[in-house]
């Protein structure tokens, strides 16, 4: 069982709302929702029981087919599962609750009730599909799952060099080109495994990169099969696909016609929302207008698509034969690829923002007189102002784009940071910091 911050999460909604609230953890598949919940009920309360929905017994589904009389319910539920429950010491976990949307309505009844906790995992995509002809309850306290950011990373691979980044994002100082060198080195193995724990597992295993791909592209696979579920026309799954191929040709938004092949209709709006729902992508937002709240700014039409997790991006971005795949990623992890990587570093920073909680947000603009559009990567609440962040894998010294946008909305600028590979150095009051900086340096932005 790896370290996840959202145990924490988890401990907070024991102490300040269980008895009140039933905690719904959301997010992707595989990402590791049911193991968290497992051990979180193996680890904090006396005795537990975990309903897998994905995979019930006929007795046990015959449980819950009347729930008005709780005290009959709870006494049937003990003696099928042969565990003792016990008052405000007990938690029942539903796994995969979007398979059991009349469970899920009676969580209003069992968390009134008071005697117990209860944990709740599932899809949320599968979620908003069926819930026709159900109350949705709103005793539920829901809990984002994200993949594994790069310090769960660093711990799962017992690594103590989180804590030299954090020293060195505080400091601000240039490390010397070896120690860089290093210091990318793993955070490029961290973007090449990803976040979902399996790739972690097969990583630390110590299994060749091959194997890790393999973990990677069945979990692709999934998503896949979860789209055509949900979309059989297969053009949720398209728009999916193409989210790699759109970034790499930095266009200025998500373009869906390109995806699908079609003319944008209607549906493909419910279908937009459908993958965001997900939760294996990451909307980026255009805002029109950065003097005022991102959010109330943002413009819903224009738009980009990051993936959840970078390492799925890597493998999306290579489909190719495994061996193929191995000699790529030797490449990218001594940095030798001859393709221009910043749309691979950009979704890396994309993914570290939306794991500390942000909306993801950017903007564009056309200068007087000129003809070409200028745009900034991401901006982030900061207090009352903005930081803004620009990704670049080379060519650190064209800086434009960032420049004029810093003197543009100067009133609002709280601090402008390049990431790249390069060493940490200052061009005027414009920070030039390595990638692996960046977990530290937008966690602490707004602090």
């Amino acid at each position: 069982m790896f370290k996840r911050k959202v145990y924490d999460k988890l401990l907070n909604w024991k102490r300040e709302c269980g008895g009140k609230y039933a905690a719904l953890l959301e997010g992707p598949r595989r990402v590791g929702k049911s193991t968290i919940a497992q051990h979180f009920a193996e680890s904090e309360y006396d005795t537990h029981i975990v309903i897998d929905f994905a995979n019930i017994a006929k007795e046990m589904l015959e449980i819950f087919s009347d729930l008005a009389n709780l005290d009959v319910f709870f006494l049937r539920l003990q003696a099928q599962t042969g565990v003792t429950l016990i008052p405000r010491k007990s938690v029942i976990v539903f796994d995969e609750v979007q398979l059991a949307p009349k469970v899920r309505q009676a969580i209003k009844y069992l968390v009134a009730d008071g005697r117990y906790d209860y944990i709740e995992t599932g899809s949320l995509i599968s979620i908003k599909k069926n819930v026709k002809g159900i109350v949705i309850p709103s005793e539920e306290y829901r809990i984002a799952v994200h993949p594994m950011d790069y310090e769960e990373f660093c711990w799962a691979c017992g690594k103590g060099s989180y804590a030299l980044i954090e020293q060195l994002a505080a400091l601000g100082k240039p490390v010397g080109n070896a120690t860089n060198r290093t210091l990318m080195r793993d955070f490029r193995i961290y973007m090449a495994v990803g976040g979902m724990p399996q790739a972690v597992d097969a990583y630390i295993q110590k299994k060749s990169f091959e194997s890790i791909d393999r973990v990677k592209r069945e979990i692709i696979q999934l998503y896949a099969s979860d789209f055509k579920k949900v979309d059989p026309s297969g053009r949720l799954s398209a728009i999916f696909e193409a989210i790699p191929a759109q970034l790499a040709a930095k266009q200025n938004r998500f373009r869906v016609s390109t995806a699908t092949g079609k003319r944008r209709t209607s549906k493909d709006e419910e279908r937009l929302y459908d993958l965001i729902d997900s939760r294996t992508v990451l909307p980026c937002y255009n805002v029109a207008d950065p003097g005022i709240a991102l959010a109330q700014s943002k413009d819903l039409d224009s738009y980009k698509l990051y993936l959840a997790d970078t390492g799925l991006f890597v493998s999306m971005m290579f489909n190719a034969e495994d061996r193929a795949n191995a000699d790529i990623y030797k490449k990218l992890l001594s940095d030798n690829l001859s393709a221009n990587l910043g749309y691979l570093y950009e979704n890396a920073v994309a993914q570290i923002i939306a794991s500390s909680g942000r909306g993801l947000y950017y903007h564009t603009w056309t200068p007087e007189g000129k003809s070409h559009s200028r745009e900034v990567d991401f901006l982030l609440p900061d207090k009352a102002k903005i930081a803004v962040v620009e990704v670049k894998s080379s060519n650190v010294n064209n800086h434009t784009s960032i420049n004029e946008f810093g003197e543009k909305y100067s009133k609002v600028v709280s601090t402008r940071i390049l990431f790249s590979q390069k060493d940490a150095s200052h061009d005027g009051s414009l920070k030039l910091r390595p990638l692996y900086l960046a977990p530290a340096i937008i966690d602490a932005i707004g602090g």
